[in-house]
Parts: C-alpha cells; structure tokens; sequence
C-alpha cells in the first residue's frame, strides 16, 4: 500500500504562515526561550480569561510543577483516574507522593465523581481530574468534594484545550489547569504545554522552577534558592503555538463536525446493536480531541487493529488501565482494583479524528469497521 494511502489517527495542520514565522524565528538568531514565548504565553493568558499562564516544554512537566508548587510529597496521596496517559500519576511519584486511583464512570470514562469521597484520607492533598478526550470530568461536583475536605484540584486538561464545563472555557476557572500542546493534540507547538495558575500561586517560583531555579536580578546578579528543572519552551516552538492558536476555533468547529458524521454512519451501520459501545454524544462540551469506541468483547483488539491497518487505518490505543503497569503492580495494585477502568481499558480504540480529514475519510473508516466487525460475525 503507498504511503500516500494510509489515514493516520490524526495528523497536525500547520499552515504557511507559521511555516514562515518559524523561519524568521531560525534567522533571528534568537530560537530558545525569549520573545516568542511571551507573545505565545500573552495569547494563551487571553484565551484563558487574563489568567496567569506559563508555557513549558511538555504537557507533563506542567503537572509536577502545580505538584511542587502546592508542597505536595513524600507521605502525601493524590487522588486521580486509573484510565489516563500514565504520565498523569507518574508525576505524582516523581513528587514523592501516592497516587490513590478512584474507578471512572464508564459511559463518560473519566474519574466517577461519585467514589472520590470514599477514597479521601488525612494524608490527600489533592485531587488530579482527567478531561479524557476532551470529555471534562464532573467538575461540580470535584469541586465541590475539594472545598468540602480542604483539597486542591489539578485538571489534566491536557486534551481539552477548548472544551467547555456548563458553558465556561475549561481554564478559564477552578484551580490550576494543566495543557498539552504534543502534536497529536488539538493544537500544538511540536511538544510543550502550559500551566494556568489560580490567583493564589506563586507564579514567580513557576517560572524559575523552569530553569534550574535561577532566579535574576540587574544585569548581572543571579541566584538559586530552589532546585529546578530544564522544561522551558523554545522560541520556535512558541512561534508554532501561537500560530495553531490562531486557528483552535476552526479546528474544534472541524472535530466536532467529523465526529457527527461518525454518530451518523454509526447509527446508519447499527453498530451498537452490534456490540461497539461509542463515546458519549456531547457537541457542546467536548472539543472531540478524539474519537473513541470500546468494540465487544468478542472481538480482540489487537485483531481488529490489524485488520483495519491492512486497509490503510491507523488507530490508536489511548490508553491500558495505569495500575496495571509493572511500576505499579510494585506499588500494590493488582487486576480487579478498578473493574471499570479495566474493562474499557483493555479494549479502547482510538479512530482517526483529525481537522485535515475528508468527509470520505470518515466514510472509509466506518465502512472498513462495519466490514471487519461482519468478518467477526457481528
């Protein structure tokens, strides 16, 4: 099959404008953190409601620093979801803390606001909500659990740049919010990722933890008070991030516009009579970061993959339960912890979402999964 034939599950769209502007930024000569970095984080504070916001070189780090920036660490828990990127509960551990897994909902698949109470301890600090596919947790009722018990909340808002909670922009309110711009999210800067900061954080401590801690004064004073990291954002990839700003309304107008045409095939195939649990029918809140369905139980994943690649489809699996990884199984959690998470997690299936896509490219996956699912006998 050529190259030219295969339909990823998602695909950036970068446009010549800011193919160009990366080009200015190689030729100024100035190409790591500087003036594009703080257009970029001026851009992202506005779209955040004038909200402090900092840009750092990954959706992840973004996380460890709110962590830090709250004291959390050793004899501390944080409560989060078993269904996410497992970078979500590694920079838990990264801290020193416990992360305490609560089970997901699983006709939304995010954490089951319903269950964090009964897994609060003296030793919970926080509460680490997770926006999976761009589909926000129950944030009315995280928060108001978090005001109950003293608690702070940090969303991985890492695949919901644009999404909505009750009509307010996720990161436009709440506690700290946590982005994600790598490339197969709704928009990118190649890697990196931002972190909006609520009034009372200690923004100034933020940006130094960026870099090694440094901390400037005159020009040519400097000290460190504080161990920091490397996780600053490039110039360039600023420039790239402030270009795909410009554009977040078109994309997510296009995702949910496909994701509709998905529900339409779908419902003309009958495939949930058949068995394939689809993702919930939000075109209000979600900014359809991806498309996902949850095939019956029959039907091996791995199986079903293959043979949609053998008809130029890619997909992707987003993502096997977290506590079930060999680092975690070390720490105590075994299979049937979190049945729920478990059960979605082992046959979840990522179909190509992308703005770039054609309305026929939707049509070709539908078509090629209808057939697959006949040669299952279903």
């Amino acid at each position: 099959m050529n190259p030219q034939d295969i339909l990823p599950f998602t695909r950036p769209d970068i446009d010549e404008d800011t193919i160009a502007g990366v080009v200015e930024v190689l030729r100024s000569g100035w190409i790591t953190t500087g003036p594009w970095c703080a257009r970029f984080e001026q851009a992202l504070s506005d779209y955040f409601g004038g909200r402090p916001v900092l840009a750092y070189s990954s959706g992840t780090v973004t996380m460890e620093i709110a962590l830090r920036l709250l004291g959390v660490g050793p004899g501390d828990e944080v409560i989060t979801t078993p269904l996410s990127w497992v970078a979500t509960s590694n920079v838990i551990l990264a801290v020193g803390a416990t992360p305490v897994f609560v089970d997901i909902d699983p006709a939304t698949r995010n954490i089951d606001a319903n269950r964090i109470e009964a897994a609060i301890t003296a030793r919970t600090r926080a509460i680490l909500p997770v926006h999976l596919a761009g589909l926000p947790a129950d944030l009315d009722a995280i928060y108001a659990i978090a005001a109950r018990h003293g608690l702070r909340v940090i969303e991985d808002a890492a695949q919901a740049i644009g999404s909505l909670w009750k009509h307010q922009r996720i990161g436009r309110f709440g506690d700290f919010a946590s982005f994600s711009f790598h490339p197969n999210k709704n928009i990118t800067s190649i890697e990196g990722g931002c972190l909006v900061l609520p009034a009372d954080a200690d923004v100034d401590l933020a940006r130094r933890l960026r870099l090694q801690g440094v901390q400037r004064s005159g020009l040519d004073g400097m000290d460190v008070d504080v161990v920091g990291g490397k996780s600053n954002l490039t110039d360039v990839a600023a420039r790239v991030g402030w270009g795909q700003l410009q554009h977040i309304e078109r994309f997510n107008a296009r995702r949910r516009d496909l994701a509709q045409r998905y529900f339409a095939a779908f419902d003309a195939l009958g495939v949930e009579a058949r068995g394939v649990q689809l993702p919930p029918r939000d075109f209000i809140q979600s900014n359809w970061h991806m498309f996902q369905i949850v095939p019956p139980p029959q039907v091996q994943r791995a199986a079903l993959m293959q043979a949609l690649k053998d008809r130029g489809i890619t997909t992707g699996v987003h993502y096997p339960p977290i506590h079930l990884f060999s680092l975690y199984r070390k720490r105590g959690f075994q299979p049937g912890g979190f049945p729920h998470a478990e059960t979605v997690g082992a046959s979840i299936l990522t179909l190509p979402l992308f703005p770039g896509m054609q309305d026929s490219d939707v049509t070709r996956v539908t078509d090629a999964l209808d057939a697959v699912l006949r040669q299952f006998g279903l």
